[in-house]
């Protein structure tokens, strides 16, 4: 099973995930979306298998800073659009196993999820 975990490389939530990952020796390759981008068609095909308002982090503090006129009328574009330009709009981590997507950590869910890995 190959696995890539997108996210922001100092994030709390991804060193949490990525030390799950280790003790349980799954490999993976780490794309840092805020260093190295992630694009709009990447972040549509994400949407349409987990759901735009899955991916876009509404409690985090890049979303509660925007003006009330972007948070305002919110849709998949709008939301797609935001996460392009603000890469910490998007929920962390995502994980891609073989086209799995896992979006947030849980070991619970990495445990069900990667267990044929």
């Amino acid at each position: 099973m190959t696995i890539t975990m997108y996210g922001i490389k100092n994030c709390d939530t991804i060193k949490k995930a990525r030390d799950w990952l280790a003790d349980q020796g799954k490999a993976y390759d780490f794309h840092d979306y805020k260093a190295s981008g992630v694009d709009a068609a990447t972040l549509g095909r994400w949407a349409d298998v987990v759901g735009w308002d899955v991916l876009l982090n509404k409690a985090g503090t890049t979303f509660k800073k925007l003006p009330d006129a972007d948070k305002a009328g919110i849709d998949r574009d709008k939301a797609i659009a935001l996460m392009v330009a603000q890469p910490s709009m998007i929920k962390r981590p995502v994980l891609d196993a073989d086209g799995k997507l896992i979006v947030g950590f849980k070991p619970d869910i990495y445990a069900r999820e990667l267990a044929s890995s």
